[in-house]
């Protein structure tokens, strides 16, 4: 089953049980992949519905740190859940030893010895993990530390 139609059923099914917060979180999901889907004139496919994803994680991300300097842990809260409900929906996330693994690669595929290849060293790894879940501010400092030395 792909992903968009995944969370269809899974709205319906929320629907059905009267799980509100859960129906809530699901009608952003879904409406956020029909937005993009809109912007880009055609059905996205499960790896691009996994980016509408994480960028809707990083937004509840950034808001949870707001709401938290403003003293708001009830909103806070409220984001955390949302956070909970999205990341069902997304694949395993990128372990450690997977960036570490793929960084050597790339570096060594590239042949990149200075920081000045850096941008063509990221792009690689973040190619590799296209689909699924990364930091992307992690794989950077691998890359740094390895360049730089």
């Amino acid at each position: 089953m792909r992903l968009r139609d995944k969370i269809n059923a899974d709205l319906t099914a929320a629907m059905k049980a009267k799980e509100a917060e859960r129906l809530s979180v699901l009608r952003m999901m879904k409406a956020a992949v029909k937005n993009k889907e809109i912007d880009l004139i055609k059905e996205l496919e499960d790896g691009e519905v996994v980016q509408v994803l994480i960028s809707l994680i990083k937004q509840r991300r950034d808001s949870i740190e707001q709401f938290t300097k403003g003293g708001r842990l009830d909103l806070a809260g409220k984001e955390t859940a949302e956070i909970a409900v999205i990341e069902e929906y997304l694949p395993a996330a990128v372990t450690e030893e997977e960036m570490e693994k793929a960084v050597q690669e790339v570096l060594l595929e590239t042949g990149a010895v200075s920081i000045k290849d850096m941008g063509k060293v990221m792009k690689a790894c973040m190619a590799r993990f296209a689909g699924r879940p990364v930091d992307g501010g992690k794989i950077s400092e691998m890359v740094k530390t390895r360049l730089m030395n």
